[in-house]
């Protein structure tokens, strides 16, 4: 249950209709759930505001894959009571899961709602604050700018793996998936707000199963039973990745971008940290992505000093990262999260040797994204464009996930244009 030991909160009755700005850490899954509720809240009447300081609300979603994460929530919770000190401020998500009394603890927060009561913060605040208006309004309150062009829908939640680095099992352990008749109806419904794109997103989206329906029947439910204008799928295992899954690909509506995390390059790290496969089926599913899909962007994750990464078997990683041409790397170094196997495991790696791998993986990340860039300057691809920026210029993406901006006196806003690519 929530922890609603703090009860300092403004006067409900001098209120109609209550302000709530919400911030997401994290994952795609934890920016769903936070857009879920966003949608929630709003057809409840609630006016979802970006501005922190005009807020009587304050939900922070919260991350806890590193120490970093962890701190960042803090330091977001406290820095929202010193710039709003009279806002309600919450903490949810998997940090307020996994270490409650320290995050109830922080200064300002007043309440505490673990991933499992998450779906029911609605009911939560409105016991909390009492009888008002504002709660039983029932006025549906304009969707926010920022939710009017993608949306991340939630199909899958859970993980039962067992990788020594994670602490996610810890959080979010059991696996579950929403009915596939519930992801076409949440599908419908942000459609029927505009929205252009739809990112499928989960825990494990490729464990998804439903009545006899696996993740690739029910990307096939989604494009044959919606008008979806362009579908992306999150993340995804070297294992899933199969011809059968890939041939959905023909169809134009499914962005050729694909989320495979690596981690390591080097297959006795691989089995240290207890991925569920080698270097070899990786590079085996990337290749069958890139012979299959045209234009395809691959994007992973890099884990630098994990236990026992010696210098070679470092540059081993750095190696097949280099081979693989990645669009996009996002680097981590080691971070021990206490409950797991590694951060028990011999061999830790010192700060200064993680600061100065870290730092060439980063150069190559750089250098791998602006490669992949140049490869498709001169050619056209759809973008899809989000906003005006502060000088005037149009940000969007294309559909292998390219961010480009352009200057046009129209407005662009929410539309799928073919772009020629500078």
């Amino acid at each position: 249950m929530a922890d609603i030991s703090q009860s300092h909160h403004p006067n409900p009755e001098s209120r109609h209709i209550m302000k709530i700005a919400m911030e997401t850490l994290g994952c795609k899954l934890n920016q769903a759930e936070t857009e879920s509720l966003v949608w929630e809240f709003t057809a409840a009447g609630w006016d979802v505001v970006s501005d922190l300081r005009s807020a009587d609300v304050y939900v922070l979603n919260t991350c806890t894959v590193t120490a970093t994460a962890d701190a960042k929530a803090r330091q977001r919770l406290r820095m929202a009571h010193r710039n709003n000190p009279t806002a309600i401020v919450v903490a949810t998500g998997c940090y307020a899961g996994r270490d409650r009394e320290r995050i109830s603890n922080t200064d300002g927060v007043n309440l505490v709602v673990p991933n499992e009561d998450k779906p029911r913060l609605l009911q939560i605040l409105s016991d909390y604050l009492g009888p008002g208006p504002f709660s039983k309004s029932g006025i549906s309150a304009m969707v926010p700018a920022s939710l009017r062009t993608r949306a991340f829908v939630k199909v899958q939640d859970g993980c039962d793996g067992a990788c020594a680095y994670c602490i996610v099992p810890s959080v979010r352990h059991g696996r579950s998936s929403v009915p596939a008749r519930q992801v076409i109806e949440t599908v419908r419904a942000r459609l029927s707000h505009g929205i252009k794109e739809i990112v499928i997103t989960g825990t494990e989206v490729g464990s998804y199963k439903d009545e006899g329906l696996d993740l690739r029947l029910l990307v096939e439910k989604v494009l044959s039973e919606t008008a979806v204008p362009r579908l992306r799928v999150s993340s995804l295992q070297p294992k899933e990745i199969s011809h059968s899954l890939l041939s959905l690909w023909r169809d134009s509506r499914l962005c050729p971008h694909f989320h495979m995390s690596l981690q390591s390059g080097s297959d006795s790290i691989l089995k240290a940290m207890r991925r569920r496969y080698s270097r070899r089926q990786y590079v085996q599913a990337m290749r069958r992505i890139t012979e299959t899909v045209p234009g395809v962007a691959v994007t992973t994750d890099i884990i630098v000093g994990f236990p026992g990464e010696t210098d070679a078997l470092f540059e081993e990683s750095f190696e097949t990262c280099r081979e693989l041409g990645f669009a996009r790397i996002h680097v981590f170094p080691f971070s021990p999260r206490p409950g797991t196997e590694a951060a028990a495991l011999a061999g830790a790696v010192d700060e200064e040797t993680k600061r100065i791998r870290t730092g060439r993986m980063l150069s190559l990340a750089g250098e791998s994204a602006r490669q992949f860039r140049e490869s498709f300057r001169g050619k056209v691809r759809p973008v899809l464009w989000e906003q005006r920026g502060r000088s005037g210029e149009w940000n969007g993406f294309t559909d292998n996930y390219l961010p480009t901006t352009c200057h046009s006196i129209e407005d662009l806003q929410n539309q799928i244009r073919p772009f020629v690519l500078d």
